[in-house]
């Protein structure tokens, strides 16, 4: 199994903040014969409906040198879960968490912007210090 990002335990405490349920920590399933884990699989009760929203979060960093490799690979890693998902669970909307500072500024860029539309990307952006969700970006 990979080793947790470093905030993985701020933003699992951020969603619990927002009344998500953690259900999993990590989204294990297999397509095919390809194992996934993906960071944390949540549910939130829909009271009115009484049917929950799921989600999975796959838990970005970015505290490499180089934040366009690490949205390299980042954006491969979340096309792949993404395409598993749909399969398996198509009722679990997948998101992407990223810090907040990291999403001021590489992820205003207009080639991020572009690929962040292109691919389709959901992100949940986080505050790693205050354990706080930011926004939601869909």
């Amino acid at each position: 199994m990979s080793a947790k990002d470093i905030f993985h335990e701020a933003v699992k405490k951020a969603l619990q903040k927002e009344q998500w349920l953690i259900t999993d920590d990590p989204l294990k399933f297999k397509f095919g014969n390809v194992k996934f884990n993906i960071d944390l699989g949540a549910e939130k009760l829909i009271t009115a409906e009484r049917e929950s929203d799921k989600i999975a979060v796959e838990i970005k960093s970015f505290v490499n040198p180089s934040a366009i490799t690490d949205f390299y690979a980042a954006l491969g890693q979340f096309l792949s879960y993404r395409l598993a998902l749909e399969a398996l669970e198509p009722d679990r909307i997948l998101y992407m968490a990223v810090p907040f500072e990291v999403y001021q500024t590489f992820f205003q860029l207009e080639f991020t912007q572009i690929a962040l539309k292109r691919y389709q990307v959901l992100l949940v952006v986080y505050e790693p210090d205050n354990e706080v969700i930011v926004e939601w970006i869909t």
